[in-house]
């Protein structure tokens, strides 16, 4: 691992709203598992206010944060839309800057499908 701070990673954050605990970590188990992301961070007891079949709804909901390489971030996507019960999840790439390289560089090894 390179050890020095880049503006550019090869890893990045996908961040996911889950209707509950459960489901956030049925998700994140699974795409952990199947080597699409290094990891996955839960945060529950998040409130939404959005619009929803022409009217504002609201709601407790949970967030999910995987950790993952950029090669890999259609196939997750494409993974957390099949295992999500919402019709239309979010599910939303944040790319990650400058950091702690080691720590991106580990993602990347982490999330990768064909490990050496």
């Amino acid at each position: 691992m390179s050890g020095e701070n880049r503006p550019i990673s090869a890893a990045s954050l996908i961040y996911v709203t889950c209707g509950s605990v459960n489901e956030a970590r049925q998700i994140g188990d699974t795409v952990v598992r199947e080597r699409l992301a290094a990891c996955a961070n839960i945060i529950d007891g998040m409130q939404s206010i959005y619009w929803w079949e022409g009217a504002v709804q609201e709601g407790a909901e949970t967030i999910l944060i995987l950790k993952t390489a950029v090669a890999n971030v259609t196939a997750l996507s494409e993974r957390v839309k099949a295992l999500h019960s919402y019709d239309v999840p979010c599910v939303a790439e944040i790319p990650l800057g400058g950091g702690n390289a080691d720590y991106f560089d580990w993602i990347v090894a982490e999330s990768n499908v064909n490990p050496r």
